[in-house]
């Protein structure tokens, strides 16, 4: 059983559905181990030359069965309060370890009467599967947001339980701790690092270097890995440099774009998790980004940023350095909402480091170029407002 969020991913029978030759030109970096053959075709049909580094083991992740099989055990025989579910493989293959053992049924019913948070849709879809039900989800299938749900609530000696995904869970741990509360993280399985760092070492010369256009992730713990690297031959700085400036960051999804939060870095990904739509939004990134940024306003009003100079409805704006910053941000990901750390990480050096200088830098943009250029989301952050 494959347990990467690229192998997740339904078909999709439009993704080989486009012009040739709309990626001409750029350079673009493949960090997938599973299906990458397919993501370089689909590449490289467009004319894209791809650097390809896979970031993880191409073999399926190992579960220590016997770890998980005591964690189980405890689990049943201290049912917890509140259960918080992140992927839904994870669980799916939680519950089949349970099988195999004769207590899967005794798993159910021990998490049955907890209060039970689940990330995403195929996280619910597996807690459904065995007949649980979530009493809530957020619609972002951002694990952040469920701990944002949880803070400022007293959870003073209840009992939770964190099923982990591949990757530690330990300061998700540490925070509902300080708020009282008693926390086992149950680990499902762990993904390793691909066994030959020598391309990745070379993805992340040439990223630093400046000598890709866009890299991309088809999952967190491709991004974690990947800074692994960076770090271990001291460029994580600079690939963090070059990807707040000039190199896009593509991830397949929600959930693999905020793996990258934690850097301030922007990221861009479709509406759809499939393949062939991050293909797509390629297609349409990249080159616009070579040509000028250019989006549509609400109001039918047309902004293009080309170079130094701010169009808006083609008469120049004047805009000092923080906003402009924060604009290329949210051009870079028109539509989505990007974060105020993400946001603080792209100030100008010497701009006050708190989140009032975002609040400052937005409210110039809005001067600039009308109060509803910029949406807030509550607890998020901001997003460009494009048309349609």
């Amino acid at each position: 059983m494959s347990l990467t969020e690229s192998d997740d991913l339904p078909a999709d029978p439009t993704a080989d559905v486009g012009a040739d030759g709309l990626l001409t030109g750029f350079h673009i970096g493949v960090t997938a181990a599973r299906k990458a053959d397919d993501q370089i075709a689909l590449l490289e049909r467009r004319g894209a030359v791809v650097r390809h580094a896979p970031a993880l083991m191409e073999d399926a992740p190992t579960v220590d069965e016997a770890s998980l099989r005591a964690a189980t055990e405890r689990v049943i025989a201290e049912p917890p309060d509140m259960f918080l579910v992140t992927t839904g493989i994870g669980m799916r293959t939680w519950f089949e370890a349970a099988r195999t053992w004769g207590l899967r049924d005794a798993l159910v019913e021990a998490i049955r009467p907890a209060e039970i948070l689940a990330r995403g849709r195929k996280a619910v879809g597996s807690l459904r599967a065995v007949g649980l039900r979530e009493l809530w989800s957020p619609e972002s299938e951002l694990f952040e947001d469920v701990l944002d749900h949880l803070r400022g609530r007293d959870l003073m000696g209840r009992r939770i339980v964190v099923q982990e995904h591949g990757q530690s869970l330990s300061m998700v741990a540490h925070a509902l701790r300080r708020q009282g509360a008693i926390v086992e993280n149950v680990t499902i399985y762990r993904i390793a690092s691909a066994e030959d760092p020598t391309p990745m070492f070379g993805l992340v010369d040439a990223l630093a270097d400046g000598e890709l256009d866009a890299v991309t992730f088809t999952s967190a713990p491709a991004v974690a890995a990947m800074m692994d690297a960076a770090a271990s031959v001291g460029r994580r700085d600079d690939v963090i440099s070059a990807l707040q400036a000039d190199v896009v960051a593509v991830c397949v999804g929600p959930v693999t774009a905020a793996a990258f939060e934690l850097w301030g870095v922007p990221t861009i990904y479709p509406e759809r998790n499939r393949l062939g739509a991050m293909i797509k939004l390629l297609e349409t990134e990249l080159p616009s980004r070579r040509s000028g940024l250019s989006v549509d306003l609400v109001g039918g009003r047309q902004l293009l940023l080309h170079g130094e100079q701010v169009l808006l409805d083609g008469v120049e704006v004047a805009l000092s350095p923080a906003p402009r910053a924060v604009l290329q941000a949210l051009l870079a990901n028109p539509g989505n909402v990007v974060s105020r750390r993400a946001l603080l990480a792209m100030l100008p050096s010497g701009t006050a480091g708190s989140e009032h200088a975002v609040e400052m830098a937005v409210a110039r943009l809005r001067a600039g170029l009308g109060t509803r250029s910029v949406q807030t989301v509550v607890k998020r952050g901001y997003r460009l407002a494009v048309a349609g």
